[in-house]
């Protein structure tokens, strides 16, 4: 469809027009000083607990981590433990659990916020399961990728559990 400006449009403006939008998804990229932040709830089911992964998965791409970079499987691995935790441990009916990221890119870290409705069952110190065991290596996972890990009382109620795992901005990746 034809604009109507009385102006003649030929290919090269067309082109233009095309190399003047910036590329690359705009509101989601890192602030100008290299900090991003995705905050959102979820359902406490194991699909809630799929689909936090794959939003942060999404989210670090938009921040110019690959879904295949090492930064990227980490805290996506994270997620997922923390996650399943929430969903398994942390369950209360009718509350949704809550998975916060936030890139530090001047401090080169995600810090990884998963906070659940209930408090009476804590994290204890990670151990490995023995080998017979189907789970029990979640935390251990966790603090295996972490440069540091722990949990903390929520108010009102619940608790949160964080790590932190360290990245640096991919070469090539530029904050917003």
């Amino acid at each position: 469809m034809a604009r109507m400006t009385g102006e003649k449009t030929t290919e090269a403006t067309k082109d233009a027009r095309q190399e003047a939008v910036p590329p690359g998804p705009r509101g989601f990229g890192l602030t100008a000083n290299g900090y991003g932040s995705l905050s959102r709830q979820f359902p406490p089911t194991p699909r809630g607990a799929r689909l936090a992964r794959h939003t942060v998965v999404r989210q670090l791409g938009h921040w110019g981590f690959g879904p295949m970079t090492d930064a990227s499987c980490s805290v996506a691995l994270v997620v997922a433990e923390l996650a399943a935790n929430a969903v398994c441990h942390g369950r209360l009916r009718g509350r949704n659990f809550h998975v916060r990221v936030d890139y530090e890119g001047p401090a080169s870290r995600f810090r990884i916020e998963v906070s659940d409705a209930l408090l009476g069952r804590t994290p204890e110190q990670a151990t490995l399961a023995p080998e017979d065991e189907e789970s029990g290596r979640g935390l251990f996972l966790v603090e295996s990728l972490a440069t540091k890990w722990g949990w903390e009382p929520r108010n009102p109620i619940g608790k949160t559990v964080w790590a932190e795992v360290a990245a640096s901005l991919p070469q090539g990746a530029r904050p917003a």
